[in-house]
């Protein structure tokens, strides 16, 4: 259990590390002073509607230090130290400790940006790596098979209990490698394969996600068996598509069922800590199993004494349900952006990670996590109006912010920003024939407006009534 543990530790301490480089980067257009959204202007507005109990709702270091850059910036390097002690296995309690709370600090702030699913799982993660540090490390082992088991069932389940057709028709990755946040290459090529082998892919999803948790249960064998076919589907996801550390994180949890249980020596230290060490871990586990029974509870309730338990630890972003693709998108839209000064040129912005460009081949970002990209995506679903943080985006734009245009593959206006914005959308797909031949990789419709044309008054985003001179 030991090796195992220290394994663990070593994986989370990488994953850590790309979290927080690839955050570092982002860092000032997303929530910096400058950025789309700044976190002192939600702290400040946690503070106005909260009061004294802003704290306990938005659990963060910048409560102490002051939410300036400066300090964005400290949250983001301690991680990133703490992530190669942890590596390193030095000190690996409190380099644990430490990236757990250096992340739920920027997690409490970030907004819309930090709110993704794998976010969540790393910080559930970062909670069973304090039980793995610990002089019990087989607790720690036992919540991170769990968190595992939790993940993978939760996310074949959840696909069911929707009522998608496409899952139940076992036509849903006939739709998914085209219209996934962020296609790469080998994207263009699954999606290409014949009808049949995309409905026996998706009946092998659903089969691995949720019958090999079960396998993981039974003897070494079939417990290695199960474990391959969860390898090989993460492998399979992030060779077909951008997930930022999700992946490298779902490993690292694989990583723990590599060994056996074997019998427990008895946990150094004295009496009492042991005893807190493992009630602190059965409630623990106790939470998650609530959460995860809600996700499936028919009507999405559970008894009203059960929220007791769990309530307490929602600001913590700890204790979650996951699912990915529960619902499956049919189609793409995507936001296409333009600007001009006089309402008669006008010129694109392109993205660094989205499709923009028919002849633009998908980029690969690896571990890294393009937030701004893959919240076009989830915007482009939805109507303009709903999108409050996307209306900052777009006066970031009017005003020129240099942290936010340098999120962007380059700014047409080269620091002078615009006067204008027009927003359309337009549905994209994977080229193919004569198209694919000519060298493009995606067609895509006629653009349609997604919001009006937007201009900067008295420092606020309006309405462009007028193209004026």
């Amino acid at each position: 259990m030991q090796r195992v543990a220290g394994l663990f530790l070593r994986l989370l301490g990488v994953v850590y590390l790309c979290a927080f480089a690839s955050l570092w980067v982002q860092l000032d257009g997303l929530i910096g002073s400058q950025g789309i959204a700044p976190a002192s202007a939600l702290l400040a507005l946690a503070r106005e509607r909260l009061g004294a109990s802003a704290p306990l709702a938005l659990p963060t270091l910048l409560w102490l230090t002051g939410p300036g850059d400066w300090a964005l910036h400290a949250l983001c390097a301690a991680g990133v130290v703490a992530a190669l002690a942890l590596l390193a296995r030095r000190a690996s309690f409190w380099a644990a400790l430490a990236a757990w709370v250096a992340y739920l600090s920027l997690v409490s702030v970030g907004d819309v940006f930090l709110s993704f699913q794998w976010d969540m799982l790393l910080l559930e993660s970062g909670v069973v790596a304090l039980f793995a540090a610990s002089r019990e490390p087989r607790l720690g082992v036992w919540l991170a098979r769990a968190l595992l088991w939790k993940l993978m069932f939760l996310s074949g389940a959840v696909k069911l209990l929707s009522g998608d057709p496409t899952w139940r028709d076992l036509s849903a990755l006939s739709y998914h490698y085209w219209t996934q946040p962020l296609p790469i290459p080998t994207s263009a090529w699954a999606a290409a394969l014949p009808d049949w082998s995309q409905r026996a892919s998706t009946f092998a999803t659903l089969a691995i996600e949720l019958g090999a948790p079960f396998a993981l249960l039974g003897p070494r064998r079939v417990r290695l068996v199960g474990l391959g076919l969860l390898v090989g589907l993460q492998l399979l996801i992030a060779a077909t598509g951008n997930y930022g550390f999700f992946n490298l994180l779902a490993l690292a949890l694989c990583a723990t069922w590599l060994g056996g249980g074997g019998p427990e020596p008895a946990a150094p230290g004295p009496h009492a800590l042991v005893i807190a060490r493992r009630v602190a871990a059965g409630a623990l586990l106790a939470a998650s199993a609530i959460v995860a029974a809600e996700r499936l509870a028919p009507e999405g309730r559970l008894p009203e004494a059960l929220y007791a338990l769990v309530e307490p630890l929602a600001p913590l972003r700890s204790v979650n349900s996951y699912g990915l693709f529960a619902v499956m998108t049919t189609e793409r839209p995507e936001i296409l952006l333009e600007g001009s000064r006089d309402g008669v040129e006008w010129k694109s912005y392109a993205f660094r990670w989205k499709p923009g460009a028919l002849d633009r081949a998908p980029r690969i970002a690896g571990p890294h996590m393009p937030r701004l990209d893959w919240q076009l995506w989830f915007a482009a679903l939805s109507r303009c109006e709903r999108q409050g943080w996307l209306h900052a985006f777009l006066r970031r734009l009017l005003e020129g912010s240099p942290p936010v245009t340098r999120l962007l593959a380059s700014d047409p206006f080269d620091g002078e920003p615009p006067r204008y914005l027009r927003v359309t959308s337009a549905r994209y797909h994977f080229a193919t024939g004569s198209d694919w031949k000519n060298g493009a990789w995606w067609t895509r419709s006629e653009p349609v407006p997604y919001c009006p044309l937007l201009t900067l008054r008295a420092g606020k985003l309006a309405l462009a009534d007028e193209l004026a001179p």
